[in-house]
């Protein structure tokens, strides 16, 4: 993820009144929470936005996320200065600020690694669009899968893998493969230019420095709901 020096952040849509970020945050001074709430209010602020609603205070925003206000600003303040003192943010403003951030103010493209139960479903999902990331190509070691498609998503072989990544340029990497496997696919995948792999297998990858590894595991936030309901008896 890079910053571009020119970024502008304007108080509102009629204001002369600007932030400039020349000396943008070192991305390793930003606390991981901090990026995935930016990424909460992202989504909130685009609900409200097909809603019509045009603007919002760090009170409110807080509350419908179930966080606390001070929590809002300071996450804000990392990055420069949004918002009208004793008016809150105007909603499309902010939204906009925070998609250039996330750099999801373009299209995202991702391949995806895996095309089982779980591969298949994370195809279908229609959001990953709507928020701009495209999956491009999906691949699976199963030649029987291979030539098939996923909706509108041709599946090739991972043979294949590193041809079709040079003509995608894609940014991430999804892995949805069988443990035995995934250490060997990152592999592949950081060597032919990902920098960034979301894993759905519960296993820990060994990167190089400058890979970011995101990790989803199913289980794991099942275990930590269980514990909850648990708790209530």
């Amino acid at each position: 993820m890079r910053f571009q020096n020119n970024i502008r952040f304007s108080l509102r849509p009629d204001s002369d009144e600007q932030f400039d970020l020349e000396q943008p945050p070192r991305l390793d001074k930003i606390p991981s929470a901090v990026v995935r709430r930016l990424a909460l209010y992202s989504r909130l602020l685009s609900d409200l936005e097909l809603n019509t609603v045009e603007k919002i205070s760090s009170s409110e925003l807080a509350d419908l996320l179930g966080i606390n206000s001070a929590q809002v600003r300071k996450d804000l303040a990392y990055f420069g200065q949004f918002g009208v003192p004793g008016f809150g943010y105007y909603i499309k403003d902010l939204r906009e600020n925070l998609k250039r951030i996330l750099r999801t103010d373009r299209e995202v493209r991702v391949i995806l690694v895996g095309v089982g139960n779980l591969g298949s479903a994370l195809v279908s999902y229609g959001g990953f669009n709507r928020q701009g990331f495209k999956i491009e190509m999906a691949f699976d070691a199963d030649r029987r899968k291979v030539g098939s498609s996923r909706g509108d998503l041709a599946v090739y072989h991972v043979d294949e893998l590193e041809d079709r990544l040079k003509q995608s340029g894609a940014d991430i990497g999804v892995l949805a493969v069988p443990v035995d496997a995934c250490q060997g696919m990152a592999d592949r995948l950081v060597a032919a230019g990902i920098k960034g792999i979301l894993n759905f297998v519960p296993k820990r990858l060994t990167v190089p420095e400058g890979v970011k590894v995101h990790y989803v595991d199913l289980s794991i936030e099942m275990e930590t709901l269980s514990y909850y309901l648990r708790s209530q008896d």
